[in-house]
């Protein structure tokens, strides 16, 4: 069998398409045991809001709450996995792991904007897409 990719990282929000994306990169990595695949979630509360550690610290106690019930979604494939939550720019932090985890694909949801608010607003999906090392697969 030919390997396509070794290593999949999924930036997860827990949104619907994040779920979708999940299940999708899933999938993919049940086609060969050897595929690692790894969910990170990204923190990121600005050093201006009020009560930032308070926040900061809750923030990432939920992501870790999530992950916990990711990592029970991914013991039912065979596949290596590990989570991680991360603090940060979405973008930069996402570019970056993905880079240093020397990944083969990132799957992850489109935020869905469209016209003028794409254009004006960015998204981190796309932002992935244009500075990511490796193919990005964005689930609509």
């Amino acid at each position: 069998m030919l390997t396509v990719c070794s290593k999949i990282v999924v930036p997860y929000d827990n949104s619907e398409l994040g779920k979708k994306a999940l299940v999708t990169a899933m999938n993919i990595a049940k086609q060969d045991e050897e595929i690692e695949l790894i969910v990170i979630i990204v923190v990121n509360i600005p050093y201006t809001v009020p009560y930032y550690r308070m926040m900061l610290e809750a923030e990432i106690s939920a992501a870790q709450e999530i992950l916990n019930e990711i990592e029970k979604k991914l013991n039912s494939i065979p596949n290596k996995s590990k989570s991680f939550v991360l603090e940060g720019n979405p973008t930069e932090t996402i570019v970056n792991f993905v880079k240093q985890e020397d990944a083969d694909l990132v799957v992850m949801g489109s935020r869905g904007l469209s016209g003028l608010k794409e254009i004006f607003l960015g998204s981190v999906s796309y932002n992935v897409l244009q500075k990511s090392t490796c193919p990005v697969l964005i689930v609509k």
